[in-house]
């Protein structure tokens, strides 16, 4: 009910003078200061209840003045509320912690076996995860769960000491650099989706050129909390027919910290133009555990590669560097096994049957090795793998050199790496074609001819479980094959140069030589001398023209 002393003035009045004798009871609880007085907006009312209405016409013109509004809110104690807030963010983040330790540290995946076996079937199942699910946690060595920024922090720590040493270390993980190479657009979780591949080892690379401060940069990985296992091996560059070295030099380099293990490759420069790293061998001694060494990308052979030009960039926050040509590095990786020469056999064999030292095989030599030379930049500029084979293979393996009385070079190509501008490309190097056998599709072979020097180029065809090259007698169109088992590719060194030869070099020898390869055997025929050649009939009179061309 309206009060009776307020009858008179405008609506606007009343309404102040009702809304102040309805505060007059409870003005003094609900509108207190710091200092326990009440506000000034409280002492209006008063008086405006005292007054009538030309106090409450004053009372009215204070209060648009003071909140520009019809209803003030009541003023809220701003230190109860951030007390309040900060209390709650304490007790969030305590219970964050909680349910990490008792849950999520304690989690075991039961994919660890998979991991070891079939990792990329692994990687598969943990991309197609949702994010939420998969972002913050990978495998560690020991099953359990690694939280990505603990990786990531890691990193950086390992990043921040090679920096201070200046080492040009790069990135050269087959799993990063797959991520790098992919969609550009690809979702990536934060706080580490590159760097963090979802295993437990990371791989890195340098020129072993640059680690002058070895004992320094260890110290202070150690200070960082690393924990290290460096594994030494013989240095074959130092190694000959001559003088066996027993020198030994880093190879691999393993640090851990928090389940996660990084593992640095030396690359050394050999005289071919090419890097190569050592395999990684476990001493009597060395700690198995260690690290997971069925994941490691690099170690479970030599392996050698071309120099990669690299590039300075920033994944996850750190600066790292890569090779510029990502693709072109992983496909050198994934085809990067290196084969030594066996030195020790090969002096064996020269102390049995000393090898030439005359004026003329001195001169073949010289012109060999040009022509393998010429021969490996023309096809690489072609992009045709070959490797080297018959004669030129026997020599390498058998002796860690050339035949002198051989007095050809031999190599090899997939029937399915030919490319009709051979022929072209190696009359534009200087070479002139001195013979063509064959067809595409059947016994095709290739000769050229450089400073009285043959270069045979055999092309091998697949036949099952076997491989085959043919041969053709000009004079009788007859035709040979050569079978060959199945074989793979790896790198090796001869004269000076950076060659393909089959992985399964033995078998691949002794199915064209027999048994008696050690033997040298000047007098070869090579329609009756190979133990794999077979006839394989004979082409017809009538194509003589096309498919026996000699210059």
């Amino acid at each position: 009910m309206e009060d009776s002393r307020f009858t008179g003035g405008s609506a606007r009045v009343r309404t102040v003078a009702v809304r102040c004798l309805g505060q007059k009871e409870t003005v003094k609880s609900q509108f207190k200061v710091w200092r326990g007085q009440l506000s000034a907006r409280d002492f209006y009312c008063e008086e405006a209840v005292a007054g009538g209405p030309r106090a409450l016409g004053s009372a009215l013109r204070y209060d648009r003045r003071r909140s520009g509004s019809r209803d003030r809110m009541p003023r809220v104690n701003r230190t109860a509320v951030l007390s309040l807030l900060i209390v709650s963010s304490c007790v969030f983040l305590l219970f964050q912690l909680h349910y990490y330790r008792k849950y999520v540290s304690k989690v075991r995946f039961r994919l660890s076996a998979c991991v070891t076996q079939n990792p990329a079937l692994v990687l598969t199942r943990l991309s197609s995860a949702p994010v939420h699910s998969r972002g913050g946690a990978l495998l560690s060595p020991e099953r359990h769960v690694t939280n990505r920024a603990v990786q990531w922090q890691v990193l950086r720590k390992f990043l921040a000491v090679a920096q201070r040493f200046r080492l040009p270390l790069f990135l050269a993980d087959t799993w990063a650099l797959g991520l790098l190479s992919q969609d550009a657009l690809r979702q990536r979780d934060p706080p580490c989706g590159v760097l963090c591949t979802g295993r437990p080892v990371l791989s890195f690379a340098v020129h072993a050129s640059s680690w002058r401060s070895s004992p320094d940069f260890l110290t202070a990985a150690r200070t960082k909390g690393f924990e290290l296992l460096e594994l030494r091996g013989k240095d074959p560059r130092l190694s000959s027919l001559d003088v066996l070295s027993g020198e030994e030099i880093p190879l691999h380099l393993l640090l851990r910290r928090d389940a996660f293990v990084i593992h640095v490759v030396f690359l050394y420069e050999r005289s071919g133009n090419y890097v190569w790293h050592g395999p990684l061998r476990l001493g009597g001694g060395a700690d198995r555990t260690f690290a997971p060494f069925a994941l490691l990308d690099y170690g479970r052979h030599a392996g050698a590669y071309d120099r990669s030009e690299l590039v300075l960039t920033v994944l996850d926050g750190l600066d790292v560097r890569v090779p510029r040509n990502i693709t072109h590095f992983l496909l050198q990786q994934r085809d990067a096994r290196f084969l030594e020469c066996r030195f020790h056999e090969a002096r064996h064999f020269l102390q049995l049957y000393p090898d030439d030292a005359s004026a003329a095989a001195l001169d073949f030599r010289r012109k060999a090795k040009a022509l393998l030379h010429v021969a490996a930049r023309t096809l690489g500029s072609l992009h045709v793998p070959f490797w080297i084979s018959s004669g030129t293979c026997l020599g390498w393996f058998r002796q860690c050199g050339i035949i002198s009385y051989s007095q050809d070079v031999d190599i090899g190509i997939f029937i399915s790496d030919f490319r009709p501008d051979i022929v072209g490309a190696f009359r534009d190097a200087g070479l002139s074609l001195k013979h063509k056998f064959g067809r595409v599709e059947d016994s095709l072979e290739l000769s050229f001819l450089s400073n009285d020097v043959k270069l045979d180029i055999f092309f091998f065809y697949e036949d099952g479980d076997v491989l085959w090259n043919g041969g053709t007698q000009a004079k009788s169109g007859r035709k040979f094959k050569y079978v060959f088992p199945r074989f793979s590719l790896c790198w090796a060194e001869l004269l000076e140069l950076k060659v393909r030869v089959p992985c399964e070099t033995r078998d691949y020898v002794g199915a064209n030589y027999g048994s008696t390869w050690s033997i040298p055997l000047k007098n070869w025929d090579w329609k009756t001398s190979p133990s794999n050649v077979q006839e394989n009939g004979e082409w017809p009179r009538s194509e003589w023209a096309e498919l026996i061309q000699v210059y």
